[in-house]
């Protein structure tokens, strides 16, 4: 069932956002006019990396169930298998995004010995950052310039020039999170660092085991105090937490054409496709039918 899940692809992202693609494995997008409207309303998974810098606005974006704001200024990494899921453009944004897959970033990469440089890429959640004025500039630069490699058709050292553009761009982002990485430790606080498990357990758990008990069971806390730091952190509380997990899965699984709706009951683990009809119709409003008329 795994295999059959839909994931937008570098091409699927850049319909959505109205552009066309570039070189295989590789696309930069610059905002050519603001964003306005929520090009992604519904959770999808991607299956390349991205680098999204936001020049300008303002946007509430859901990455694995976890709350971000993104502001101007912000950088943001965002993984493959991530979850996202935009909720809202509260103002007109400009970004860019330079989004790859895996394959062209190792066949691009001057030392692939060199994991510590890019371990930020491991994560399986966004990491985000607030840069200072003076990065955003180098990055904007070092991204226009990758978009010119990556555009223009060289007769000599093409290939060369895309290697070592995407590279000096790699390092400069590796730079910038490398400086701060010790500081981002240390400030992540015990019921953060609890809430970060509580979400790892919840991705490996939520198909079988949806009651609290179990979640605070294997974290060695009561069902009450778990709920109180997650609620604390995220916002929502540990029943809540684990009813997302199960709507936004189903989400991305409806979006699925080739699967049927009993196929993704079973998947999910309801005990019958009535019951997850009701579940779905109580969270969101929508019968399973209706929902995937809707996407």
């Amino acid at each position: 069932m795994k295999e059959n899940i839909k994931k937008n692809s570098i091409r699927d992202i850049l319909e959505a956002l109205g552009d066309d693609p570039q070189a295989e494995g590789l696309h930069i997008y610059i905002s050519k006019e603001d964003i306005t409207e929520n090009p992604f309303p519904y959770p999808f998974r991607s299956d390349s990396y991205t680098i999204m810098i936001i020049l300008s606005g303002s946007a509430k974006i859901q990455f694995n169930l976890i709350d971000y704001k993104l502001q101007a200024d912000d950088i943001v990494l965002i993984s493959p298998h991530t979850v996202t899921h935009v909720r809202e453009i509260e103002s007109s944004m400009s970004i860019i995004g330079i989004t790859f897959t895996l394959t062209f970033a190792l066949s691009h990469s001057l030392n692939r010995n060199e994991v510590n440089a890019f371990e930020f890429f491991a994560s399986k959640t966004a990491l985000n950052l607030k840069l200072k004025k003076e990065e955003v500039e180098s990055l904007v630069k070092l991204t226009n310039l990758l978009h010119e490699k990556n555009t223009t058709v060289s007769p000599f050292y093409g290939k060369e020039l895309l290697l070592h553009s995407f590279n000096l761009l790699m390092y400069q982002v590796a730079e910038i999170y490398r400086e701060r990485y010790d500081e981002i430790i240390t400030k992540m606080t015990r019921k953060e660092e609890l809430t970060s498990k509580f979400i790892k357990l919840l991705e490996e758990n939520f198909k079988k085991e949806r009651k609290v008990q179990f979640y605070s069971d294997a974290l060695y806390m009561t069902a009450g105090h778990l709920s109180k730091i997650l609620k604390n952190v995220s916002g929502r509380t540990t029943g809540e937490l684990i009813d997302a997990a199960v709507i936004t899965e189903a989400c991305i699984l409806l979006a699925n054409p080739t699967l049927s709706i009993s196929q993704i009951s079973d998947e999910l683990n309801f005990s019958d496709q009535s019951f997850f009809g009701k579940f779905l119709k109580k969270h969101i409003h929508l019968s399973p039918s209706e929902y995937r008329k809707k996407t």
